[in-house]
């Protein structure tokens, strides 16, 4: 390891990966650090890892459609064959339900017609052809399993919803880091585990590296931060909170995993279902399970955390709320005593869009603010902020003029300020893991 490089890359995670691959494969030499001891160790490896195309806002469709594209190709974006193997993509599809919440998908489907995402319109006798288990009684508003009303449907039924094809899931989404992590080292990236970054070096105004927590020095004359759960602490130790009208922070979130009932697919196999009726979504997950995650619905406590380090690993009642949440949906669903899942941390803005985007000092970058909804993206985001810091870098405003980025396989110009740190709350966010 040298001690000088053109850039330090804070964090390993699957977008700070695709970061340093992307700076690679432009020629830079790249540091990437992570206080973990492996590439995608942190909040990547806790991951739900959906790739889905249909978001709230016609920015995050464009982005998330690119995404896809780059998971359908892995082997050939990666250029490079992993000795622990590439990761699988399941393109199972994604089953969105029609509901009063989310507007009957009609600003989605309108945002796929501007881009050309197929997608097909089921009704209930389709949806329960290809989930032969599935109760469509409704029972919004979303509750916790203590309130009364909870179980109890509302009389109505769910009579349709929206499948998308180019959709789908990863099994193994810290093995997809790794695999960037060696395509990144392939085109000459270096990095550099079970070490913390302390300080900012900032002499005369300008990013100059970082300080380790043993006292080394690292030097570049650009530093991106994507440290995940963490990059609110990494942007208050750079001093460049001043200028952000949308900040970050960590927020502690529990993913449920329960045996797959035999009689809940008719192929078997399964697919991803988002359902904002139960404020719900599952997907199918390895070893004859699904994977139940909470759409953040009101009456769920949001636990944000101050130190991504010192948070409660422990499952609550929000695992039982979440299981029993999906039983409405799919009565056969048991709910096992041994609890089987996740406990991890999302990195939120304030309005669940990320941060792709320079700072008010020079030379520091972010790439923050991603969790939840953006793994999906991390090749594309990794693009795109490889073009931010050498359009940046060349002396341009990205804050008077942003970069406008062309998305590579759809051919369609975008313009990066979407992602400023100084946009407004973006008022057609879904104000949730959605995005």
């Amino acid at each position: 390891m040298k001690d000088s490089y053109d850039a330090v890359i804070i964090g390993a995670g699957v977008i700070g990966t695709a970061t340093a691959f992307e700076l690679a494969k432009k020629g830079w030499k790249t540091l990437s650090i992570d206080r973990n001891g492996e590439a995608g160790h942190g909040s990547t490896s806790g991951s739900c890892a959906i790739i889905r195309v249909h978001y709230s806002t016609l920015e995050g469709t464009e982005f998330a459609y690119e995404g896809f594209h780059y998971w359908r190709d892995w082997a050939d974006y990666l250029e490079f064959a992993d000795e622990r193997g590439l990761i699988d993509y399941h393109n199972v599809g994604c089953l969105v339900m029609k509901t009063e919440a989310n507007g009957y998908l009609q600003s989605h489907t309108n945002n796929c017609d501007e881009i050309g995402i197929p997608y097909e319109h089921w009704d209930s006798d389709q949806i329960k052809a290809h989930i032969p288990a599935i109760d469509l009684n409704t029972f919004s508003p979303a509750k916790r399993m203590d309130d009364p009303a909870f179980g109890k449907n509302t009389g109505s039924k769910i009579d349709g919803g929206i499948f998308f094809p180019t959709a789908g899931y990863v099994s193994d989404p810290a093995l997809s880091s790794h695999n960037l992590q060696r395509a990144a080292e392939n085109k000459g990236a270096e990095f550099l585990f079970n070490r913390t970054v302390v300080e900012i070096l900032q002499p005369d105004s300008r990013v100059k590296g970082v300080k380790l927590a043993d006292g080394q020095e690292i030097y570049a004359p650009v530093v991106i931060n994507v440290g995940g759960p963490a990059s609110a602490q990494i942007n208050a130790m750079a001093g460049v909170l001043d200028d952000m009208n949308i900040k970050t922070r960590a927020l502690r979130q529990e993913v449920v995993h329960v045996p797959q009932p035999e009689d809940m697919f008719a192929d078997g196999v399964g697919m991803v279902v988002s359902d904002s009726d139960i404020s719900c979504y599952m997907r199918p997950e390895k070893g004859g399970h699904i994977l139940i995650g909470s759409e953040d619905p009101p009456c769920d406590d949001h636990t944000w955390v101050e130190d991504d380090t010192d948070y409660n690993r422990e499952f609550t009642d929000q695992w039982q709320t979440q299981a029993l949440r999906y039983a409405q949906r799919v009565p056969t669903v048991g709910v096992p005593s041994r609890l089987k899942g996740v406990v991890d941390l999302y990195d939120v803005s304030d309005d669940w869009i990320p941060i792709y985007d320079k700072s008010q000092l020079p030379g520091f970058y972010m790439a923050c603010g991603s969790s939840g909804n953006q793994y999906k993206n991390a090749p594309i985001a990794g693009k795109l902020m490889a073009e931010l810091v050498e359009y940046c870098e060349n002396g341009n405003d990205q804050d008077s003029e942003p970069l406008q980025f062309k998305l590579p396989y759809l051919n369609r110009n975008f313009n990066t300020g979407f992602y400023s740190r100084k946009r407004v709350i973006n008022e057609e966010s879904s104000f949730s893991v959605l995005g």
